[in-house]
């Protein structure tokens, strides 16, 4: 007699009213454009201090170093809403707790070498052919600025920075193609005695200056 397999298969029973309940929908959003915006620092974005004897160091306090200063080019395919910022590559370095400052790197024992900032003026700003330019600030990501105006602005690594046509204004950067500016650099090395001297340390400041389309 041959014989017979007789295979039971599992139900499983959904209530509706559950499975809808236990799901969500999860969307990308985005915007692909055709504007492309070029930045480039002058001297290959290199800022050299040179030798630096212990012995011109402040024993207690930080020492302030000679200001540089680097030409900034941002160069657009278009005229394009944008603002920059600065992302500190030796994050958690810096001695001083601020967005505005970036570290040095470590000496040979794990100290903190330094600080150093970065300044934008818009009075020496240039952009298309508009005759003055004016700074402006978000600190919420873009949506809100800050009221534009000509003073300095130290750019700050959880801000964004953007330059306008228009003074008194509140409506973030206008469009701009080629813009020129003169950075300012001002580095203060940590107290001489909160360093390892003992052996040479190599000031290690890395950033990278990004451009955010708007």
């Amino acid at each position: 007699m041959p014989l017979r397999y007789l295979i039971l298969a599992p139900f499983i029973f959904f209530n509706p009213l559950s499975l809808a309940a236990s799901s969500v929908e999860l969307r990308v959003d985005g915007l692909i454009t055709p504007m492309a915006c070029t930045p480039t620092l002058s001297a290959a974005g290199l800022v050299d201090f040179g030798k630096i004897s212990q012995q011109d160091l402040n024993l207690t306090t930080g020492t302030r170093l000679p200001l540089k200063s680097l030409n900034l080019t941002v160069t657009c395919n278009g005229a394009a809403r944008y603002a920059l910022r600065m992302r500190d590559n030796r994050d958690g370095t810096a001695h001083v707790n601020s967005e505005i400052y970036y570290g040095l790197g470590l000496d040979g024992s794990g100290n903190k070498v330094g600080v150093y900032s970065v300044k934008f003026d818009p009075k020496q700003t240039v952009a298309d052919a508009v005759p003055y330019i004016y700074g402006t600030e978000s600190t919420t990501g873009g949506v809100a600025w800050r009221t534009s105006n000509r003073n300095p602005i130290d750019i700050g690594a959880k801000s964004l920075l953007g330059f306008t046509d228009l003074e008194g204004s509140t409506a973030g950067p206008s469009g701009i193609q080629t813009l020129n500016s003169t950075l300012t650099l001002e580095a203060v090395i940590n107290a001489k005695q909160n360093l390892d001297l003992s052996t040479d340390i190599p000031m290690d400041g890395s950033a990278t200056l990004e451009v955010t389309y708007l």
